[in-house]
């Protein structure tokens, strides 16, 4: 087979996977060998096909213009590429040559070393640190001038000339990495990150303190810190703040990282379009190059085979070279539906994070640090308190209620009252009027019964248990839009047929019994309450 090898200089002891014969061979001229080896390009294409030439076997190059030994000398920039050739595309590789130049015996295949920065090019790079390190000097939050100013190439990013004069290698290896416009690739494949998301920011009450400890420790950290991150919670809570924050952190402290933040429904694209024009490796190689990899919204590619499966190898292969991996969801990984059992198990490997619903005294900090920072000063203490006691679904419609009220006051001429703020939120305060959950519903009637939480979702049928069980499913069909089969795998996993019954018998019991009746209505009025 085709011989892949590093790109450092062969030695005897190099180990090398040879395709050949036994035969020895005269060396042949640069020219002639240039001139057989355009030929054996338009054969390849030929065999192989438009689309297999263009992703793989175009990029191979010459890498030395005489026979050595009967050895051709091809070389490709990157290492996962030329571990492809030689397992792909090997022995027809080397038959293809024979046939232009049967002294031939084996082709081997190397990996293209970086060539040095030009001077100026190096000194231009030099010119642009100085200019940013002045600038962050005067400002610590100010981001780089390469992420906001138009003028300057690869914008959010390190400059080119800056990475290539400080060539990656790989940890584990030394072999360098393949030389590439890094800036043109992150501005590719990355989602652009919000200046508004910072740690500064970021408003930390007791739901959360957790989350933007362990996220700024990774952003901190010169080594992987937990890997991978994987937060979790309800939406409008902050994971997507955090990841941003750690983002610009990253850039900031360590400039030469390439970070790239994107949806897994992003992802998801980009390998679909990988696959319609046929080029998964530049995607394989493209994702699994970077240093940090943050993929917002995880449980979007749930029930996506295709995708999880080149996300599981690129999980994989970013693991194995000790890069940063963090990720977001709606739940924890060990209740992520349709992703796979070996996803699930590898998102949980680092440390995973619970972001829980936010209380009052956040939410009202939340508020006065929004007004404070956008100059809402116009807005009374007893509004903002209004607004954190009746908005409790996220952070998100928080906010967005604070931005329309201070929008009426300023187009209409109105002053800010509680009043005024119920007319203009009217839709909003209805939409977040108290929501009941099935666990609340089970741990009030669990106390006003007297009997345990557990009991709830036990196999036991006495009485004293299976009454207020039956009060708890008829209240949670009443209280929450749960169709039957979900309240019964609430209810211990039970089925929809009993959850029907329940709610039967205690609307019966409450025909007959007007204390019953009473009992179940002072439930459900604390619970709406």
């Amino acid at each position: 087979m085709v011989k892949s090898f590093p790109s450092q200089p062969q030695s005897a002891a190099t180990p090398q996977a040879t395709v050949g014969t036994e035969t020895g061979i005269p060396s042949a001229s640069a020219h002639l060998l240039a001139e057989q080896w355009l030929r054996v390009r338009g054969r390849l294409r030929g065999a192989f096909g438009e689309a297999a030439f263009n992703s793989w076997l175009k990029p191979l190059a010459l890498a030395k213009l005489a026979l050595e030994d009967g050895d051709v000398h091809l070389s490709v920039p990157t290492r996962f590429m030329r571990d492809w050739v030689a397992n792909h595309y090997s022995e027809r590789l080397r038959e293809i040559w024979r046939l232009e130049n049967p002294d031939v015996r084996r082709v081997l295949i190397q990996v293209r070393v970086a060539a040095a920065p030009k001077p100026g090019q190096a000194q231009d790079a030099a010119a642009a640190d100085q200019r940013n390190a002045a600038l962050r000097n005067a400002d610590p939050h100010q981001p780089d001038q390469r992420a906001t100013d138009p003028r300057m190439p690869g914008q959010q990013f390190a400059a080119a000339g800056q990475r290539a004069a400080e060539p990656r290698t790989d940890a584990r290896t030394g072999v360098p990495l393949p030389a590439r416009d890094m800036d043109d690739v992150e501005r590719e494949l990355s989602a652009p990150l919000d200046p508004r998301f910072t740690f500064e920011s970021f408003v930390t009450g007791k739901s959360n303190e957790l989350a933007r400890a362990a996220a700024l420790r990774v952003a901190e950290s010169p080594q992987v810190a937990y890997n991978p991150l994987f937060l979790y919670g309800g939406v409008g809570l902050g994971k997507t703040h955090l990841m941003h924050a750690i983002g610009w952190h990253i850039r900031q402290l360590f400039p030469e990282r390439r970070v790239v933040y994107l949806s897994a429904e992003k992802f998801m694209y980009q390998f679909i379009r990988a696959l319609r024009f046929k080029d998964t490796m530049a995607f394989k190689e493209q994702f699994r190059s970077v240093d940090v990899l943050m993929i917002d919204d995880i449980q979007f590619i749930a029930g996506k085979e295709s995708t999880q499966e080149e996300f599981f190898h690129t999980f994989n292969a970013l693991c194995d070279q000790n890069r940063q991996i963090i990720v977001s969801g709606d739940r924890s990984p060990s209740d992520l539906e349709g992703i796979e059992e070996r996803m699930r198990s590898r998102l949980g490997w680092g440390l995973v994070v619970d972001i829980h619903p936010t209380d009052f005294e956040l939410r009202l900090s939340i508020l006065q640090a929004k007004a404070e920072r956008t100059g809402m000063r116009n807005i009374p203490a007893e509004v903002l308190e209004f607004l954190a006691r009746r908005i409790t679904s996220n952070i998100r419609e928080l906010e967005g209620a604070l931005n329309r009220i201070s929008a009426y006051s300023s187009l209409v001429g109105r002053p800010i009252t509680i009043t005024s703020a119920q007319e203009v939120l009217a839709d909003l305060l209805r939409a977040n009027d108290r929501k009941v959950t099935i666990e609340e519903i089970q741990k009030r009637v669990a106390e006003h019964f007297s009997i345990r939480f557990a009991d709830m979702h036990s196999p036991r049928r006495a009485r004293a248990v299976a009454r207020p069980r039956q009060v708890a499913m008829y209240l949670a069909k009443q209280l929450t839009s749960r169709s039957l089969p979900e309240i019964g795998r609430k209810f211990g996993g039970r089925d929809h047929t009993t959850v029907m019954h329940a709610v039967r018998k205690i609307e019966e019991l409450r025909e007959l019994d007007s204390a019953f009746a009473e009992d179940v209505d002072l439930l459900r009025r604390k619970l709406e309450g």
